[in-house]
């Protein structure tokens, strides 16, 4: 029985995609289905990917074709289709170690339960130079990724590669979407399922990561000029975590404010806000943010 599947969503990107396509092909265990979500490719994804379909016998490749909508969408096509227990998301910009799928159905056999997300583990730089962030995780059986990105562990927290139960981002799938917002983090996804579940701790590189110029980790007050809605839902989700500090509720108060000013619904902020006192005292520093995006933004598409 195949119980993983590694989603790469891709767009525009045939030259990288082909370096995916190498590192599946090299993976020591091969009980595994790689489903390429393209999303919305001029180049000639579509072409590649159906003829690696049609030829590789090692492993499943499924290819989907949908209109451009940016990674969270990808998301919710992959989500739709994928049928085993467990999923990855590899972007087309990284690619695995050779022995990733081993390590993940490996822990999962010993350790996995419907008592855990899934499992969390270390992404690498691709040029050699360590662990994204510079520490390894917490030398725990398990972890919550809301406390990770909140800094409740003494480390230095970076991107990390997080394997998901499939049934637990069904139950927050589809994200939602806004016309002409390209720019909503499917991690949003994974800081849902974390109010609930812890995810297992596998300090191991599970993905070389190349952080690409067009990438969703640059440009980030363009996504912030671009895609304000898609930033109301992020911020309203940090502002509904519990046990976090003054310091972390007046910042995202802060961005709160902005994006619903640039969303143009800055008359329902404290209405959108879980915390409206402190988003309250937020609104100046939240005007003065929009100021700066604006003007950092200007003649930017």
């Amino acid at each position: 029985m195949t119980r993983l599947t590694v989603f790469t969503p891709t767009y525009n990107r045939a030259k990288l995609l082909t370096r995916s396509y190498e590192a599946m092909k090299r993976q020591t265990n091969k009980n595994f289905i790689w489903m390429i979500i393209d999303d919305g490719s001029t180049d000639h994804t579509k072409d590649m990917a159906e003829s690696w379909a049609e030829e590789e016998k090692e492993f499943s490749i499924v290819y989907y074709h949908k209109e451009n909508g940016g990674l969270h969408t990808a998301y919710n096509e992959a989500i739709a289709h994928i049928e085993t227990e467990l999923c990855v998301c590899i972007d087309s910009d990284d690619y695995m170690p050779d022995d990733a799928v081993e390590k993940i159905l490996s822990f999962w056999e010993e350790n996995g339960s419907d008592e855990y997300a899934g499992i969390v583990g270390l992404d690498y730089y691709a040029d050699g130079s360590g662990i994204v962030g510079g520490d390894p995780l917490p030398d725990l059986k398990s972890v919550n990724l809301i406390d990770l990105m909140t800094g409740k562990y003494p480390i230095h927290n970076g991107d990390r590669t997080d394997v998901v139960r499939t049934e637990l981002y069904r139950q927050f799938a589809p994200m939602k979407v806004f016309p002409g917002e390209k720019n909503f983090n499917p991690h949003y996804m994974h800081l849902q399922i974390s109010k609930t579940y812890d995810f297992l701790v596998l300090n191991e590189n599970l993905r070389f990561v190349e952080y690409q110029p067009d990438g969703m980790s640059n440009s980030m007050l363009k996504q912030y000029r671009n895609s304000p809605n898609s930033f109301v839902e992020i911020r309203k989700l940090y502002l509904s975590f519990s046990d976090t500090d003054f310091k972390f509720k007046f910042r995202n108060s802060i961005h709160l404010v902005s994006s619903c000013i640039l969303a143009g619904k800055f008359a329902k902020v404290l209405k959108e806000s879980p915390c409206p006192a402190i988003t309250f005292f937020a609104i100046p520093f939240g005007a003065a943010l929009t100021v700066y995006v604006l003007w950092k933004t200007r003649g930017v598409k």
